[in-house]
């Protein structure tokens, strides 16, 4: 089942009910194998809060705190804050931070205090526990030419298997589909400019098949740079929830029968 504390809302999707909390976007990867995963630890922070749910936090932009039934978090793509780019700064602590490519707006490891482990580019992993791997794609539709790699980034908590896409800029091929894998929860751009634009991120879905699909780097009012609004992403769309909040939970295990379109509020 989903669920939120202090709630003001209870939404109801078919076949599924949640609570939602109200607080507060190539070419084929490499030929060789991916190195073996490197086991680093297995053990939560000290002083971890332990939950039956795992919570989805949206930061703002490409960047979101996940923190796992026993108390890991993972912060994906922190972004740098700048008087253009008007999100606040994170000031959160983190266990892990991925990190897609090294633009300023998803690197931004510094931001994360806690002394945490950093996992970028392709290969495996396997960090506190977290199995962590990533597939070689580019920023844009022309080989990596214009802005450069990309890296969509997957890893499994509590057995629920999370896909970061990054700024992925084109399709993806057969091959990548295949090095990825099944899909719970995934982090798609959808703002078109920098990364795939809505036809792109509905195209990705069809192709993934998560059950769980969270929309980011779109326009909003901290960040516009010719992107795109998220509702050119939901037009025509079916079982969209708009969270006036920005934290969403969800059990283990209790997945939705069909898939969700989860629109979080940028925390920062």
């Amino acid at each position: 089942m989903f669920k939120a504390r202090n709630c003001i809302a209870l939404c109801l999707l078919p076949g599924v009910l949640f609570y939602a909390l109200l607080a507060g976007a190539c070419s084929p990867a490499p030929s060789a194998p991916p190195p073996a995963p490197v086991p680093i630890s297995a053990t939560p922070s000290p002083g971890a809060e332990q939950s039956p749910f795992i919570r989805v936090q949206y930061l703002g932009h490409a960047t979101f705190l996940i923190t796992s039934t026993t108390g890991i978090r993972i912060i994906t793509d922190p972004y740098t804050a700048t008087t253009r780019f008007a999100y606040r700064e994170i000031n959160e602590p983190a266990d892990i931070v991925t990190v897609t490519h090294d633009h300023p707006d998803h690197n931004n490891v510094a931001a994360v205090s806690g002394n945490p482990a950093v996992f970028r580019n392709a290969g495996a992993q396997i960090i506190k526990g977290i199995q962590f791997k990533g597939i070689s794609t580019w920023h844009d539709n022309v080989q990596g030419a214009e802005r450069g790699p990309n890296t969509v980034i997957c890893f499994s908590v509590d057995d629920v298997k999370f896909c970061h896409a990054g700024d992925l800029g084109h399709r993806l091929s057969a091959e990548q589909l295949a090095e990825i894998g099944p899909v719970d929860v995934l982090f798609v751009p959808v703002g078109g400019t920098y990364t795939i634009d809505a036809a792109g991120a509905t195209q990705l879905c069809s192709d993934l098949k998560p059950g769980i699909i969270f929309p980011m780097h779109y326009k909003t009012p901290q960040w516009d740079f010719g992107m795109a609004p998220v509702d050119d992403f939901l037009q025509g769309k079916e079982n969209v929830q708009r969270i006036e909040g920005s934290i969403f939970e969800f059990k283990p295990g209790e997945l939705p029968p069909a898939p969700q379109i989860i629109v979080l509020q940028p925390s920062r």
